[in-house]
């Protein structure tokens, strides 16, 4: 086989790096938007901007959830990832200029103090930061010791309450953790806040501008829902509103190759996709389950299996939905879920697009009912 000239190979390596940087400019601005639970309008934005030219029709469930359609025959088949990611409300501003937050979602305590966080208040973003005790004063017995959330204070460099409301900042308003976008040190490797689940978000984009190109025998609904974090709320709402035949729910994984126990997860970055045999949350669909360990193997994609207690993830209310419906979840792997600052690995993400399209174009009419059949 001939050697390809010198040009064609510098083209096509200038083609392939100008994709790979719009992908990691998508995912930086999806982890970089402010958007927990119940705030979630400049996530919303970015997405609808992003699918738009790829959708047939885009509309909004009634708390804010975006479902976007692909497709007018076959199997209704829905497609979820959740835009909402850890975060806070402002609770209270007290006479010292200091804030107490409201936490939104499933935060450690430890992962709390000491930490650099925004405020979105009505004249724009406030930078702040939990205080702690200066370890010159505080007693031996307590330096090991766990400061619950509600002891800790925001502080915006206020020294009054007045001070603070003149920087535009009142009860309710969101807080998000202040940890930018990083490509780390030149690897595949990527640092970021709100992989859980922006992740999925991108990995919908990236599925949803390739099959607007390529046949695929269904009607896909892709759901990208609202206040997954306090309660899977969108996923109910906009499950109710889609009526799916069939789910698949794209979420960020829980590693296990830093630290813990085996028995804690399995997955591991760099491994490629995963898929949930397990969670606190919702028992995927064991045909269902097959068929993606034969699309992945067809593919000669990786496929990580994981199982996790204390998980849960919105395929528990797709499941529950329109009289039953067979779900999967599948895991981009993440490390350091639920605190400022996650990694994801690239090419774990790259086939999990891979894995996503080829699922969507080999779910027909036979295939769906296959899986719904409980026929004994």
């Amino acid at each position: 086989m001939r050697s390809l000239p010198r040009i064609v190979l510098f083209l096509l390596l200038a083609v392939t790096s100008v994709a790979q940087d719009q992908t990691a400019e998508l995912l930086r601005r999806l982890a970089d938007a402010a958007g927990p639970s119940g705030f979630e309008e400049p996530v919303r934005k970015i997405m609808v901007d992003a699918i738009k030219p790829y959708a047939t029709s885009i509309r909004y469930d009634g708390l804010g959830s975006i479902i976007a359609t692909q497709g007018s025959e076959g199997p209704r088949i829905m497609v979820d990832a959740h835009m909402d990611e850890l975060g806070g409300m402002i609770r209270r501003v007290t006479p010292r200029g200091l804030l107490t937050m409201q936490m939104l979602g499933g935060w450690l305590d430890q992962a709390l103090v000491d930490q650099r966080w925004i405020v979105v208040g009505s004249k724009g973003p406030v930078r702040a930061v939990t205080g702690i005790r200066d370890v010159h004063v505080i007693p031996a017995e307590e330096r090991t010791r766990v400061y619950p959330r509600d002891s800790l204070f925001l502080d915006v460099g206020a020294q009054s309450e007045s001070e603070v409301r003149d920087r535009g900042i009142e009860p309710g308003d969101p807080v998000v953790p202040d940890a930018p976008f990083s490509i780390l040190n030149g690897t595949r490797n990527y640092l970021g806040k709100a992989w859980d689940d922006r992740v999925g978000c991108a990995v919908i984009v990236e599925a949803i501008g390739r099959l607007a190109s390529l046949p695929h025998p269904n009607q896909i609904f892709y759901a990208i829902t609202t206040q997954e974090e306090v309660g899977l709320r969108g996923a109910h709402t906009a499950s109710e509103a889609i009526k799916p035949e069939i789910g698949i729910a794209l979420e960020a994984g829980v590693t296990g190759d830093v630290a813990g126990r085996p028995e804690e997860s399995q997955e591991r970055l760099g491994g490629g996709p995963g898929i949930f045999l397990y969670n606190s949350s919702d028992l995927p669909n064991r045909k269902f389950v097959q068929f993606v360990k034969q699309t992945a193997t067809a593919k000669k994609l990786p496929l990580q299996y994981d199982l996790v207690t204390g998980y849960g993830d919105d395929a528990a209310e797709i499941q529950k939905s329109n009289g039953g419906v067979p779900t999967v979840c599948l895991l981009v792997p993440v490390r350091y879920t639920h605190a400022h600052n996650g990694v994801m690995n690239r090419r774990d993400f790259d086939q999990m697009v891979d894995l996503v399209v080829e699922l969507l174009q080999r779910l027909d009419t036979r295939a769906v009912q296959g899986i719904r059949d409980f026929t004994p």
